[in-house]
């Protein structure tokens, strides 16, 4: 299992979210433009349950990550109009022994996320 896993829920449809494309990246330390640094670590898209089990390594090093949806896909897939066309969270690790689980509750006018396990 990657270190880093997501799942998406549609809380406007009231169901998963599958077919949201994930992209996985990090930003090293001492980097001096995020923007530029950023490394792309994993892309997947989420299953019919809304999960992404395989995104990235299984095991990382304490540092920034960041979790990219594409959700102007997945709202043009089930034909909703969307207002955020990508939900983008960047989020510290600690501990890398840790596993790290970051769920999006996702509608067409708002997302909140949390810290999973």
């Amino acid at each position: 299992m990657s270190a880093i896993t997501t799942h998406v829920l549609d809380t406007a449809r009231g169901c998963p979210a599958a077919g949201v494309p994930v992209r996985l990246e990090s930003l090293p330390a001492g980097a001096e433009s995020a923007a530029t640094a950023r490394q792309t670590l994993g892309t997947a898209v989420t299953n019919s349950d809304g999960r992404v089990a395989a995104l990235g390594p299984d095991s990382i090093e304490a540092g920034t990550y960041r979790l990219v949806f594409d959700t102007a896909a997945y709202f043009a897939a089930t034909s909703q109009t969307g207002f955020f066309p990508e939900v983008s969270l960047t989020f510290t690790v600690r501990d890398p022994e840790q596993h790290y689980h970051v769920p999006v509750l996702l509608s067409p006018f708002g997302y909140t996320t949390y810290r999973g396990s």
